[in-house]
């Protein structure tokens, strides 16, 4: 009967975890939603060099921000790697970050008066912790970084 307890207290956990974790991500991918849209005019290109209209200033200008993962993210893909394919919960924590570190670096292109950023770039970088016996945490930085012109 302790082992049903048990066993039903962990199952509650993850059914929680994944409730309330699901309800955040659809959050965060509703506020991204809306922040590319108010950031629209913002023009954002790949290129090395400038578009050849003069402008005043030019500024590096970064967005970045950390993402980690959750216990039901990590128990889905634990689960997923045994039969292997696709890591689905892992791609919406990376689009959601790479989304994320874009709008960063346009506000602060906004926020400098540019309305362009060009020789725009992606930095992805895996932090995690390992303890004694552990496996650690899954997080990740993204940084998105390019040249701002002010005109």
């Amino acid at each position: 009967m302790e082992l049903l307890i048990q066993i039903g207290f962990v199952a509650l956990l993850l059914l929680v975890g994944l409730v309330f974790g699901r309800a955040a991500e659809k959050r965060h991918f509703r506020d991204i939603e809306r922040r590319e849209a108010e950031f629209a005019n913002i023009l954002v290109f790949n290129e090395r060099t400038p578009p050849q209209r003069p402008f005043r200033q030019a500024a590096l200008v970064v967005g970045s921000v950390v993402v980690a993962e959750d216990y039901f993210k990590r128990m889905a893909a634990a689960l997923k790697s045994l039969v292997g394919g696709r890591l689905t919960a892992y791609e919406s924590l990376m689009d959601r970050g790479r989304r994320e570190a874009i709008l960063r670096m346009k506000a602060e292109a906004r926020a400098r008066g540019a309305r362009v950023v060009f020789n725009v770039r992606f930095e992805t970088a895996s932090l995690a912790e390992a303890k004694a016996g552990a496996r650690p945490m899954f997080s990740a930085e993204f940084i998105a970084y390019g040249t701002a012109l002010v005109e």
